[in-house]
């Protein structure tokens, strides 16, 4: 499979993580010091423990039905370094309301992004992200 392959296969199982409230399956897929910088208030969360608490704090509050968004990110490009084991996707974001049975509800928020990943040790690990709120 070429990085680019990987890296959406990747990037699909962290949608599905997402979808199906397991943080344990987003694990594997952020590098242990990740960043990410979120899309309204720019908060940045930074390491992979931090990051899974938030994942977590989200899961809960959809389960206890008190809320809780259900986020997609849609690569549109993968750049591969050619001379690094690093790459860049870019593409675009979207969280709805999550809903008791498990489907996604009305839009809420949506914009851009952008990831930085790397292959470490034969697997493509997110290193950082970065998201714009558009709408």
């Amino acid at each position: 499979m070429t990085p680019d392959l990987l890296i959406r296969t990747r990037r699909a199982a962290f949608n599905r993580a997402i979808a199906d409230g397991d943080a344990a399956a987003i694990a594997p897929i952020l590098a242990r010091d990740c960043v990410m910088v979120t899309g309204t208030d720019s908060a940045v969360i930074a390491g992979r423990n931090a990051q899974l608490k938030v994942w977590q704090r989200e899961f809960a509050a959809r389960k206890s039905g008190s809320g809780g968004l259900v986020y997609v990110r849609t690569p549109a490009a993968v750049t591969v370094s050619p001379v690094e084991p690093i790459a860049l996707e870019e593409g675009t974001w979207q969280g709805t309301e999550a809903q008791a049975n498990g489907a996604s509800g009305a839009p809420a928020a949506s914009g851009v992004y952008s990831a930085k990943w790397r292959e470490a040790g034969g697997s493509w690990v997110i290193e950082a992200e970065i998201f714009v709120t558009l709408a």
